[in-house]
């Protein structure tokens, strides 16, 4: 393979790399680890994505809350 042909390889792969990021995150990330680390590591990014879910969940929940003591307290200022 010459110099120029492995340039236009590499720039080949990165546009398509480009074009479709999440397989090619799979292709490095099954280069560079082994399987069981391949599931571990996803296992902790589904396990982060669930827990800002529930964040966001608590903090909806807390502003719902708060709204209504809000609204209580005024209520019962006008009683």
């Amino acid at each position: 393979m010459t110099s120029e042909s492995v340039h236009i390889a590499a720039a080949t792969h990165l546009r398509a790399a480009h074009l479709r990021p999440r397989r090619a995150l799979r292709a490095v990330e099954s280069f560079l680890l082994s399987g069981g680390q391949q599931t571990a590591r996803r296992n902790a990014w589904a396990a982060v994505v669930e827990d800002r879910r529930r964040a966001r969940d608590r903090r909806e929940a807390q502003y719902e809350m708060d709204a209504l003591v809000s609204a209580a307290r005024g209520s019962a200022l006008n009683d």
